[in-house]
């Protein structure tokens, strides 16, 4: 019988040499020191995040590295369409057809680490998750979203727990709003902007246009102020749908109070609280009756003050690549960030498209030539059965896809928004077979000429 606690020299030579090899190389691949001595999980692509655009880019990379060689990295059981949590909000849609287990959407031959990530180390290639075990990867990509914070306004979110508030943002709060629709009886109906980047800068006042709907088809429209207070000076950045909108906003008699970010809830008594940003430390109180927010929203706290970031805490990458300005091998896309363009599923659908085909040049050490225009969309809805699709680019120019005047309320858009694109979205979209409309729109224009 073996005498235990004796270790052979041979394999004490052999440990101690393994271990001078990991000291001097310094990087994540090497040897794992645990009580078992297992070696870390390395991949050729590791996506960090299971949203649609870390879902989207995970079936384009397995397709393209094989399967097996690719993982995801991220800790929810349930995945949302999110752009179908306005209508949710306005009573038009089921929250459970937002919602797929997100074991559903992981491409096959991809591997799901449930768990979240705790820091990067893009100089040895290696990312830290829970427990302090760490992936080592080739190429990485970040597609971690965006962080949403209620607790930066004061009385939230434990405000949330009082009737009359809703904010469609989060999925503990969208029914909600719906709730606080359907119970207003008469006073105010107030919809806020926050005074940060936001995820679909149209959605806060999307919900707007359905409750003054909603309101109108009850008979509570003359009992009802509907107020729109913004931290923005403006009611949409492309010039074309703002006139639009503005039309709409004096015809249906909507309040709109410019510069002012809400700062306060105070849910017993039904107030909230807005800062005039142009006169700094000047407040006003609003009496509600029904209050929908916008919370702020800022990057990921793994994100914030990490080598992969900007001053901001977004991820720092080039505008047109997509490729990160310090790290040849990491890759940003969609909400996480700093690409100046709006943040939202349709902008993630075209920079898949690009992000596919840089990635594919740097494997081939060739020459970047791909190149995002900033496109993004914006069905703005602003009714039951009407959006007016806003389309545009980096330089807030519209970039349209259909050849009419998308700048007008259509019910056909509506339907394309509400039935269409949740279906484009679950089977071409995270399937990385989406890259948003540029192909499509260029047929649709040579076909006019």
């Amino acid at each position: 019988m073996a005498t235990l606690g004796v270790m052979s020299p041979g394999l004490h030579v052999h440990q101690c040499t393994q271990l001078l090899r990991a000291i001097q190389s310094g990087s994540c691949r090497t040897l794992h020191m645990s009580p078992r001595s297992a070696a870390k999980e390395y991949y050729d692509v590791v996506v960090v995040g299971g949203g649609a655009g870390g879902i989207t880019m995970s079936a384009r990379m397995k397709r393209k590295v094989g399967a097996g060689k690719v993982a995801v990295i991220e800790p929810s059981e349930t995945h949302y369409y999110q752009p179908m949590w306005t209508l949710v909000g306005g009573g038009a849609k089921k929250l459970a057809s937002s919602a797929r287990p997100t074991a559903s959407v992981i491409p096959s031959g991809v591997k799901w680490i449930k768990s979240e990530v705790k820091g990067f180390d893009p100089e040895k290639n290696c990312i830290r998750i829970d427990d302090d075990k760490e992936i080592s990867y080739k190429y990485l990509i970040i597609a971690l979203g965006l962080k949403l914070q209620y607790e930066k306004i004061k009385g939230l979110p434990e405000g949330f727990n009082y009737p009359k508030i809703g904010s469609n943002y989060s999925v503990k709060t969208v029914e909600k709003t719906w709730k606080a629709l359907q119970d207003f009886k008469k006073g105010n109906a107030i919809f806020t902007f926050p005074n940060t980047p936001v995820k679909c800068a149209g959605a806060p006042q999307k919900i707007m246009y359905l409750s003054e709907e909603y309101l109108r088809k009850t008979g509570k429209r003359s009992n009802a102020n509907i107020i729109f207070n913004t931290s923005l000076g403006v009611i949409f950045g492309v010039k074309k749908y703002a006139d639009a909108l503005l039309e709409i906003i004096k015809e249906r008699d909507i309040q709109v109070n410019y510069k002012h970010s809400l700062i306060e809830v105070r849910p017993d008594v039904q107030e909230a609280v807005f800062e005039n940003l142009d006169k700094p430390g000047e407040t006003k109180v609003f009496q509600y009756e029904m209050l929908h927010v916008t919370p702020p929203m800022g990057p990921p706290d793994v994100l914030v003050n990490s080598p992969v970031s900007d001053a901001a805490g977004w991820v720092d990458v080039s505008k047109d690549t997509l490729q990160h300005k310090k790290y040849p091998n990491v890759f940003g896309i969609g909400d996480c960030t700093n690409l100046p363009t709006s943040k939202t599923a349709a902008a993630i659908a075209a920079q898949s498209a690009v992000l596919d085909k840089t990635i594919s040049f740097v494997m081939k050490n060739q020459s970047l030539s791909a190149k995002y225009d900033g496109y993004t969309s914006c069905p703005l809805v602003t009714g039951y059965r009407k959006v007016i699709l806003a389309e545009f680019d980096y330089n807030q120019q519209p970039l349209e896809t259909f050849p009419i005047d998308q700048g007008k309320e259509r019910r056909t858009m509506y339907h394309m928004k509400a039935d269409l694109m949740p279906s484009l979205y679950w089977y071409l979209l995270l399937r990385g077979y989406w890259g948003g409309p540029a192909p499509f729109r260029k047929l649709m224009h040579l076909g006019l000429k």
